[in-house]
C-alpha cells in the first residue's frame, strides 16, 4: 500500500496515525519531493472510479492562485492530469493506492470500509 502525503498537512498526520493504529503496512511517499507522475495519476484515476476533480487539492493555495476552479471546466482530462503531475501541492492528499483501491483525502469511515483493517 502506498501512502502519499505531505508531512506538514494535519489531515495527513491524522491519516498516518489511523494507519498505524490499525496496523496497516504502507510505503510512505512525500508528495512534493516525489510528485506523482502523469502515468501514475492516469492509472490511479482510472482505477479509482472517482471524478478527476477529486484528485485536486481544491483548498490549497496553489489551486486558488492558479484560479483552477474556473480553468478546469475547459481543460481536457489529459490536460488536467498533466497539470497535476507538475506539482504535488495540486494533488489532493493524503492519497492511498492499494491495488485497485484508490482513496483521496482522509475520511475515517471510508478508509475503515475500504482498507484491510484487522479487527
Amino acid at each position: 500500500m502506498l501512502f502519499i502525503q505531505y508531512p506538514k498537512c494535519s489531515t495527513c498526520q491524522k491519516a498516518k496515525k489511523w494507519l498505524d493504529a490499525n496496523n496497516l503496512t504502507y510505503t510512505d511517499r512525500h508528495i512534493v519531493e516525489d510528485n506523482p507522475t502523469y502515468d501514475e495519476l492516469k492509472q490511479w484515476y482510472e482505477a479509482s472510479g472517482l471524478p478527476l476533480k477529486k484528485f485536486f487539492n481544491t483548498s490549497g493555495m496553489l489551486y486558488k492562485e492558479m484560479q483552477l476552479k474556473d480553468k478546469l471546466k475547459t481543460m481536457s482530462e489529459e490536460e488536467q492530469l498533466r497539470l497535476l503531475a507538475t506539482n504535488g501541492m495540486l494533488v489532493k492528499r493524503p492519497l492511498i493506492v492499494d491495488g485497485t483501491t484508490v482513496l483521496t483525502g482522509f475520511k475515517e469511515a471510508e478508509w475503515a470500509e475500504k482498507l484491510p483493517v484487522q479487527e
